[in-house]
């Protein structure tokens, strides 16, 4: 599914009322529509079957986020809910659409206060206090920058109530296209969006502050919806089950890939074993670890399902280890090296040697990356030789980029595709949502994981499961995609298990063919 920027929004919008025909009031009916059908569904969830006689608090800005709020409100009524509208505007404010939802509102006789004063804080307060859902509708996608501060005042109270919010489209406060709170903004539980998502429920603050995203095309054909100009998108099951390999009914282990990774030093060669470990989980055939000799047999025994290749290096691979790792990939169909490799700089040359002569895909995560970062300029060998995809964390990215972790974060997706594009790879820039980049410019936004994943050696896991697939014969970008959803899938069901904290990286891998298995069922 395509994710867009406010304006891109709005130009489809735009070309579906003046092109198609549809009438503007017709798609603010139809994402109030939308919205009341949320409701419903979390009241049935709750085992409420009817609205009669249940509290709402709508609060409506002047815009058109307030036009849907009004006829939110208006459906609510009908429905039998005891409703309360909160105006942020004064009623000759409102205009076009939003002025007619606001007239058949009151004409409904449903009770509605302006915000103007001390005394009427404390009558929304009360209602806050009494409702069961507040819908918030103040702002839309056009805000930028901060809130109004009395406007802040009243989302304090919204996010300290005990009702179940719902925003409607984003939540108040919080950016469209960047997912940046200035101050503060709704803490919705649920937003309903219409047409497309907003890259703001993804990037920077966006998760913490939507919560779950619904999204309702509120008619919009799909046609408009998938122009081709839209370039970024967000990882959904449909996409996911679509690319995930097939076995056949008469494979075998040497049909269903084989894979080479290069891992371990002295103390990291857990990073091997929880690598190797994303690979078999994820379908590989066969694996073959490439290690120093002083680690062979404990990774042997660790990983008893893969062949282990001791290469010259005591503590570290070294220079001497490219004739292992060269053998190793003739006959493979994909090679990672980086899980806990160390940082010896004799290890570079070999790097180079892999970029420059390995014609299979190529996974660098970690301590490759690391050594990447002290000559990016040998990223240059590797074009046009073979798929590349690179796996940083922030502070990876960072050191690749030659700035600091907190511009990383501050500007993740333009970064991640020009970074992409520049080196001619995938890059997969991990996070609190992940994003693969291709090179020909599109960006894939990953909505599964949760904060679980922030323990050691999750990313080792994520590093095998990338090269299980690139193995098993799916094609770069899509590899990525399928490695990142199913290794945040794994923990969001671990984390509905436990919780977020506490399970560990080997449980990450272990549940990877459970909800594998769980899509395609």
């Amino acid at each position: 599914m395509r994710v867009v920027t406010a304006e891109q929004m709005r130009g489809l919008e735009q070309e579906a009322i003046e092109i198609y025909g549809i009438p503007s009031i017709i798609l603010m009916e139809n994402a109030a529509v939308a919205v009341v059908q949320e409701i419903r569904q979390h009241f049935m969830n709750e085992g409420i079957s009817e609205f009669k006689g249940h509290k709402a608090v709508v609060l409506a800005g002047k815009g058109n986020n307030g036009g849907d709020g009004l006829a939110v409100a208006r459906h609510l009524l009908i429905l039998g809910m005891d409703v309360t509208v909160i105006l942020f505007a004064k009623p000759e404010e409102f205009k076009g659409d939003a002025a007619l939802n606001l007239k058949l509102y009151l004409e409904t006789e449903g009770k509605c206060f302006i915000v103007d004063g001390e005394n009427k804080k404390r009558v929304a307060r009360f209602a806050l206090n009494q409702a069961e859902v507040v819908i918030d509708a103040i702002y839309g996608t056009g805000l930028r920058g901060a809130l109004p501060s009395l406007v802040e005042e009243y989302i304090d109270e919204v996010n300290a109530s005990k009702a179940w919010i719902v925003a409607v489209d984003i939540p108040s406060g919080l950016e469209a296209d960047t997912g940046k709170v200035y101050r503060v903004a709704v803490r919705a539980h649920t937003t309903v969006t219409f047409g497309l998502p907003k890259l703001g429920h993804f990037l920077g603050a966006g998760p913490e502050y939507a919560g779950r995203v619904v999204v309702d095309p509120i008619s919009i054909p799909a046609r408009y919806l998938e122009a081709e100009g839209i370039a970024n998108f967000i990882l959904t099951e449909d996409y996911i089950r679509s690319i995930l390999p097939k076995r056949q009914w008469q494979g075998h282990k040497g049909t269903h890939g084989r894979g080479v990774l290069v891992a371990g030093s002295q103390g990291m060669s857990g990073a091997a074993v929880l690598a190797g470990e994303g690979a078999l989980r994820s379908g590989l055939g066969l694996l073959q670890i490439v290690t120093p000799i002083a680690l062979a047999n404990l990774i042997d025994q660790a990983v008893t399902e893969a062949t282990v290749w001791p290469a010259p290096g005591e503590n570290s691979l070294g220079q001497e280890a490219w004739s292992v790792i060269g053998a190793r990939c003739e006959g493979a169909q994909a090679l990672a090296v980086g899980p806990g490799l160390g940082q010896n700089p004799d290890f570079a040359p070999v790097l180079e040697e892999i970029l420059r002569a390995v014609p299979l895909p190529v996974v660098l995560d970690a301590d490759a990356l690391n050594l990447v970062a002290l000559d990016p300029g040998i990223l240059g060998w590797r074009q046009g030789r073979g798929p590349l995809i690179l796996t940083p964390h922030p502070g990876e990215m960072a050191r690749l980029c030659e700035c600091t972790s907190a511009e990383v974060q501050e500007n993740r997706l333009e970064l991640v595709v020009s970074k992409a594009v520049e080196w001619e790879a995938v890059v997969v820039l991990k996070g609190a949502v992940t994003i693969v980049a291709a090179p020909d410019g599109r960006a894939f936004l990953n909505p599964t994981g949760n904060p679980g994943l922030g323990t050691g050696g999750t990313g080792d896991v994520l590093t095998g499961s990338i090269l299980g697939f690139l193995a098993q014969g799916v094609e770069p970008v899509a590899a990525a995609c399928l490695g990142v959803y199913l290794h945040g899938l794994a923990a969001d069901q671990l984390a509905r298990d436990y919780g977020q904290a506490g399970f560990k990286a080997s449980e990450v891998a272990k549940m990877i063919p459970f909800v594998r298995q769980k899509l395609i069922v």
